[in-house]
């Protein structure tokens, strides 16, 4: 059997690469000001869209050096060298002190922007985790057991950045708020959410927020969130409802996508038909339950197979998984684990499932895997070893089981993030 995983691969490798920073960012980007540019960046991408960003106003447009200041807050492990946007790293997916310095520095910076300066906010998926600055009442130890309580309640991203949004100085509009006085502020941002909500895009720092704060406490009571009291007083406090569309802060605020997860699934999709395969888009906004998508998956496939067909299934979009057990693993670790006991008997079906910010879940180090593989040499090991795919699932420790097989998929940062890329070959 032709091995498939350089293919699996490299369509994986054109996901990330149609929405890299140094691909997306300099065409968007807005002249320079009569003032300073005041670059604010957050989420896994920021420390390269902020270098980006330096070589556009430093070489291209010849900005005198002491115009351009910020600051650029992304995971650990995803900075990147630059020259006058300072770059701090800092938690994610649980926050951590450096993102509650980063933050509160941010704000600060954004609050200096006076009326020549231009306020440049550069932001991909992971700024939630990376910016974090609890409203008053609530300690940062408090902030992050809501959000690892989120975390493990199976929540979609859309929900959790609600709660977020409520109980944050910097979220739902209100670093617009923070640089109202700027003449411009200018937000340009890789989607890394289901349908492209600006709101929801790095929990919406500079933009309305449609949702409220009865919203919020609706999430809390659905999935039964173990909350402190001091959470449900602050989710209770009016001074605490986000930014609405009437507030003064946007009237001089534009928001541009720069990116979208479907621009990254359609360069996977025209790689599988180049190298001679019928394709299933199954969109970029799918969500669910990381096992039971992958189940309607293996079905396709199976199907598929049944009718000898050479197919490429794929797919984007952020699943989920409810944590029952005490493992290790992630959505994509997930969906590729529920395939490999689904299709444990059929050797000639591949598969690749991946964060295209490089890390699936994981434990916030560079190194965590970004997904996983399957195909016959998994089931082989499997086999050999008398691995039990159920077992695995049954306690979310999907990493453990890959780790045996030796199927990570181990990128390392990438540097961008638009959601997951999911491909099933039918050979």
């Amino acid at each position: 059997m032709t091995d498939r995983r350089p293919l699996l691969r490299a369509l994986y490798d054109a996901a990330v690469a149609a929405a890299h920073p140094n691909v997306v960012l300099a065409p968007h980007l807005p002249p320079g000001p009569k003032g300073r540019v005041i670059c604010l960046a957050a989420g896994k991408g920021a420390g390269a869209m902020a270098a980006a960003a330096e070589r556009h106003y430093l070489d291209t447009l010849q900005l005198a050096p002491e115009r351009l200041v910020g600051i650029a807050t992304t995971r650990h492990g995803y900075g990147v060298p630059t020259r006058r946007i300072r770059v701090v790293e800092a938690g994610h997916p649980v926050p951590d002190e450096a993102g509650l310095k980063g933050a509160a520095d941010t704000l600060a910076l954004a609050g200096e922007a006076g009326p020549d300066d231009l306020l440049l906010v550069l932001l991909t998926g992971g700024g939630s985790a990376n910016w974090i600055a609890p409203v008053d009442g609530i300690s940062f130890a408090q902030k992050q057991a809501v959000n690892k309580a989120l975390l493990r309640s199976g929540a979609p991203i859309g929900e959790m950045n609600i709660v977020r949004k409520h109980l944050s100085r910097i979220k739902g509009g209100r670093l617009a708020r923070a640089g109202k006085n700027a003449a411009e502020i200018v937000t340009l941002a890789i989607s890394d959410v289901p349908h492209d909500d600006p709101s929801a895009i790095a929990s919406g720092p500079t933009v309305p927020d449609p949702t409220t704060l009865a919203d919020a406490r609706a999430i809390v009571a659905k999935y039964k969130l173990g909350i402190d009291d001091a959470v449900r007083r602050a989710l209770d406090d009016p001074a605490n409802e986000s930014c609405k569309p009437d507030d003064a802060a946007f009237a001089r605020a534009r928001f541009e996508l720069i990116a979208r997860p479907k621009q990254s699934l359609d360069a996977a999709v025209k790689l599988a038909r180049d190298s001679g395969y019928e394709t299933i888009d199954l969109g970029a906004d799918l969500e669910g339950e990381a096992r039971e998508v992958a189940a309607a998956h293996a079905r396709l496939a199976l199907d598929a197979r049944a009718q000898g067909r050479r197919l490429a299934i794929l797919s984007g979009g952020e699943l989920t998984v409810t944590v029952r057990g005490q493992g290790r693993g992630g959505p994509n670790q997930e969906y590729a684990l529920a395939l490999a006991n689904l299709l444990k008997d059929t050797p000639d079906v591949s598969a690749l499932a991946g964060d295209t910010d490089g890390a699936d879940g994981g434990a916030g180090h560079p190194t965590d895997p970004a997904g996983a593989l399957v195909d016959a040499a998994t089931f082989a090991k499997m086999k050999a070893q008398g691995l039990k795919p159920q077992e695995y699932l049954d306690n979310n420790d999907a990493t453990a089981f890959f780790e045996a097989t030796g199927d990570l998929l181990l990128p390392g940062p990438t540097l961008t993030n638009v959601n997951d890329i999911r491909v099933i070959l039918v050979d």
